[in-house]
């Protein structure tokens, strides 16, 4: 079972957890043995609780020595002192052989009770014993012994016994309950971490298996399961054998002969769960995966909850989560319906050995073979073994659920990604670190910095004969793309849509990897640098701009904490939102909402390009990161921006050709292959595909440039 694999790292909390267990088994088991005694002992035998009496008149003192055998008659003459009163009491010594005492006085005082030894040998041990003990209670009457007193004191005893021992018991439970709660959500706290992890390591190719609503369903909804399950396990499955093994050892000190009830109760117990496993672990696997289907419905039209309004189609997002709802109900109802024979099943068999156990036992009670509390004992006992496959046997039917939970787990921790760091990675030192500065120096223009403020030189960008596919498509994204970004330049993307505008940006950060040919930085290939250094030599701005919840701050200083307060003001002038983020009463400690929601689209585009220009990196990549923006706006970053950038690589992916009018090289693309490199006026000129995004955006005007197009 997968599932128990993650108890591996918690050896000494099962091994406390045993031991209390045991514990808690040995209190437990006890408690039979003291109801037993109280009903023969305390009630029956009105709290007399051996055949020697401690006090007899003397005519009854005689007649026993009579009867004593000859053998013992010494040793009861030796046990007893004639006190004034002529009463002979038990000697103090004589209580360490009281055990021999009563067998030898046993038979004697029946044969008295019953006026003579007539039918004596006939008689079973259990009716000459109780015979012997209603002979020692009128005697103890006859002397004037307060019975009473006697009864209430050995239940008082015995009572406040079984509370001592169920106290125990409690404790037991109590830390047990606590350690494997413990266990379990370290546990639960150190899958998640390393799922997360896992997670926030994989590419794009991994999150498309799993896709996004199922690794929530599995960080979330599966490892509760594996928690819940866990828990039970150090509880309840521990605590089973124990308590079965030890009923199997009380019981066996009562009455052998009805063993047989308990062997044919356990293998209906087996039998009903064993067939009701069968029946619902494939529903189990399935009910998994339409958990995933209810969790990436919900996310589609919630996220897209005012497409659908405006569109007026809220009774088909209403219609596809019924159908998805509806499965994941029909899957549960099932399995609760095949569930629900257990307990009642259980309780039927539970019920009908308890009959049987008292219909066999009543047998025996009326040959005098067995007492009342026997009886009690060995049915609480018998119920003891049986709940202990019982709670076993419910484990047994959540496990499967659990173990499909931990194997989903498993396939996204086992799961290597695709793009993953050299084992011998080119260090940063060879990109020319070169030393100097502090957290407090002044913002660098267009040079990376580390945690220490340290600058790294600019870093061209190269493409060499780069041809990359998705997956197992066969079919290539990009063809032979080939051109260099050099620092202190911008460089522009621009074609049609699907033209691989955004594939080529997203393979400079390694979030693909190409197939063929390469792509440096500063002259080394991506793929022979680490990730995290690799990717701390950019400053990248989606196409989809993502902010997370906090402040505006918090945001902006995401790079990490080498990005100082004036670094992120200077940021936000150049991306021109530090006018509408200063006229907020908060400021830079204004709240941002999860996705930032509460800001608008432009406003949101603004803040994830200040959050990239405070990094200072000496790559900077835009993915059509200005398409919210108003010309106007637009107009003033990018001027911010070619003053401020200094050596910096810039790559911008846009739509507009008014937004890349002015850069210093314009890449068009063309069905993933390269139509034409140049300037605007040159690619006006030269390149068809470019002069007809022009065309389709410019004015005529525009386009005459040094009598040319028209």
């Amino acid at each position: 079972m997968r599932v128990l694999q993650h108890l591996k790292g918690h050896v000494g909390a099962l091994a406390l957890i045993f031991l209390l267990l045991i514990g808690q088994a040995v209190c437990d088991l006890a408690l039979p043995t003291f109801t037993s005694v109280i009903v023969d002992v305390g009630i029956q035998q009105r709290g007399i609780e051996h055949a020697t009496p401690s006090e007899m008149r003397a005519e009854t003192y005689t007649a026993l020595d009579a009867l004593v055998e000859s053998s013992d008659r010494a040793a009861f003459e030796a046990a007893y002192e004639q006190g004034d009163d002529s009463h002979y009491r038990l000697a103090e010594a004589a209580q360490a052989d009281i055990d021999a005492l009563d067998r030898m006085l046993t038979a004697p005082e029946a044969a008295l009770a019953m006026g003579g030894s007539d039918g004596l040998d006939d008689m079973s041990e259990n009716i000459v014993l109780q015979r012997a003990i209603a002979f020692v209670q009128q005697e103890y009457e006859a002397c004037g012994i307060d019975v009473n007193a006697i009864q209430m004191g050995y239940l008082v005893k015995t009572g406040g016994l079984m509370l001592l021992v169920t106290l125990g018991m409690v404790i037991c439970s109590v830390l047990v309950g606590l350690i494997a709660s413990r266990a379990g959500a370290e546990i639960a706290r150190s899958l998640r971490e390393r799922l997360f992890t896992k997670v926030v390591s994989f590419g794009a190719e991994e999150l498309d298996r799993f896709s996004t609503a199922s690794l929530i369903t599995r960080s979330t909804n599966d490892i509760t399961q594996v928690q819940m399950v866990l828990i039970m396990l150090m509880r309840m499955v521990l605590y089973a054998p124990i308590l079965g093994i030890g009923g199997i050892i009380m019981i066996s000190t009562t009455n052998v002969s009805m063993s047989w009830i308990i062997v044919l109760a356990v293998a209906l117990v087996i039998g009903l769960v064993a067939t009701l496993f069968g029946i619902t672990y494939p529903k189990f696997r399935i009910m998994q995966k339409l958990i995933d289907r209810v969790n990436l419905v919900s996310r589609e039209s919630l996220t897209g909850v005012q497409v659908v309004r405006a569109f007026r189609r809220e009774d088909i997002a209403q219609d596809r989560f019924d159908l998805a709802s509806g499965d994941l109900m029909r899957t549960q109802l099932f399995t609760s319906r095949a569930m629900m024979f257990m307990f009642p099943g259980m309780t039927l068999i539970m019920n009908g050995a308890s009959a049987l156990i008292v219909w066999t036992a009543a047998q025996q009670i009326d040959l005098g073979a067995m007492q009342v509390g026997e009886m009690i004992a060995f049915i609480t006992y018998a119920m003891v073994i049986i709940t202990s496959f019982l709670m076993m046997s419910t484990i047994a039917i959540m496990l499967p659920r659990a173990n499909v939970a931990a194997t989903r787990i498993d396939e996204v921790l086992h799961t290597e990604p695709a793009i993953v760091d050299p084992e011998h990675p080119v260090e940063l030192e060879a990109l020319g670190v070169s030393g100097g500065g502090g957290p407090s120096t002044p913002p660098l223009r267009g040079s990376a910095r580390d945690d220490n403020g340290v600058g790294i030189r600019a870093c061209p960008v190269e493409f060499d004969n780069v041809t990359f596919h998705y997956g197992d498509a066969e079919k290539a994204v990009l063809h032979d793309i080939t051109f260099t970004a050099n620092p202190g330049q911008t460089t522009a993307i621009i074609g049609g849509t699907g033209s691989g505008k955004s594939t080529v940006l997203n393979l400079i950060p390694r979030f693909h990897d190409v197939n063929a040919g390469s792509v440096r930085v500063a002259g080394i290939d991506v793929r022979d640098l680490r990730q995290s250094d690799l990717r701390s030599l950019i400053g990248f701005v989606p196409q989809k701009s993502a902010l997370f919840s906090g402040t505006i701050e918090s945001n902006l200083k995401f790079a990490g904490p080498q990005v100082s307060d004036d670094d992120m003001r200077e940021a936000a002038r150049v991306a021109q939102a530090a006018e509408f983020v200063e006229a907020h009463p908060d400021g830079y400690a204004r709240e941002v909402a999860q996705g930032g929601t509460n800001v608008s689209g432009g406003q949101r585009q603004r803040l994830a390009i200040a959050r990239a220009l405070a990094k200072h990196a000496p790559v900077l990549l835009f993915d059509d990161s200005f398409s919210a923006l108003d010309y106007k706006t637009d107009q003033a970053l990018r001027a911010e921006l070619r003053k401020t950038a200094g050596d910096a690589t810039v790559i911008i992916v846009a739509q507009r050709i008014a937004t890349i009018l002015h850069a210093d090289q314009i890449i068009v693309l063309d069905r993933g292959r390269i139509a034409g490199i140049g300037t605007h006026e040159e690619l006006l000129r030269s390149c068809t595909v470019y002069r007809e995004i022009a065309k389709s955006q410019l004015s005529p005007e525009e386009l005459a440039l040094e009598g040319g197009v028209r």
